[in-house]
């Protein structure tokens, strides 16, 4: 009866460890699959000013998913580089693209785009969206302003240059999804009142997906790894309870 029991419990541990080291293995995979792909598809910007307060803050990292600026739509917040802007990497948000006429402000204060006014709850102040303005967007670009409209320099200020002040599709390098740091951050959402109009608004990148592959393949490392001393003291269990019951 020992012997059938202690061969049934040798059974048990053969499997047991078998599913043990499936689980770290597909966990590995998961853990390292998940920052590969965050690798390949993101690139970490900090955030230089505060001229996209609140959404990001100065010095924030943010993850930004590298697109072709032919993928771009209005609400998007992209990391471009422009020789007019200084040639450094700047963020700002989308609010026209070419063929849009970009004005301030309609008769609530709204900014409008080709004459609808926009509701932008993501502004850093109350009152009017912007100084008085009005652009025409050339096709192929894209207006660029930041959510604080008191200190950002962004399209308006670069009327007067080529194109309206707005930049070629082609400078953009990412779109920002997420603040990395501060943890916590979270992700950066498309604005609704950009997705009535013409194009709507940019899916949001895989970065949740890539998360959800991190987390997986840590619980699922733990719970492997933790699975053999578990069965051990389990089994050293077992085995001085048949011990007694065989001295009895």
């Amino acid at each position: 009866m020992v012997l059938v029991g202690g061969t049934r419990g040798d059974g048990s541990s053969r499997l047991g460890g078998v599913l043990s080291g499936l689980a770290v293995a597909a966990g590995c995979l998961l853990f390292l699959g998940g920052f590969v792909w965050g690798a390949l598809v993101y690139r970490p910007y900090t955030v230089p000013t505060d001229s996209m307060v609140p959404t990001v803050n100065v010095g924030d990292r943010v993850l930004a998913e590298r697109i072709d600026g032919g993928d771009v739509r209005r609400g998007d917040v992209v990391v471009f580089r422009d020789g007019l802007w200084g040639d450094l990497p700047m963020i700002k948000r989308v609010v026209g693209v070419g063929g849009d006429e970009i004005a301030c402000c309609g008769e609530s204060g709204r900014l409008t785009v080709n004459g609808q006014e926009i509701d932008e709850p993501y502004l850093r102040a109350s009152g009017p969206a912007a100084q008085d303005f009005t652009a025409r967007v050339p096709e192929g670009n894209l207006f660029l302003l930041g959510d604080d409209r008191r200190t950002s320099l962004d399209s308006r200020s670069h009327l007067e240059q080529e194109g309206n002040g707005s930049v070629p599709r082609s400078a953009v390098d990412a779109r920002v999804d997420a603040v990395a740091w501060p943890l916590g951050g979270g992700s950066v959402e498309r604005p609704a009142a950009f997705a009535t109009l013409p194009g709507g608004v940019s899916q949001a990148g895989p970065i949740r997906w890539m998360l959800a592959a991190v987390v997986t393949g840590t619980l699922l490392i733990a719970g492997g790894a933790a699975y053999g001393p578990v069965a051990e003291r389990i089994a050293a269990g077992r085995r001085r309870r048949g011990e007694a019951a065989g001295a009895a």
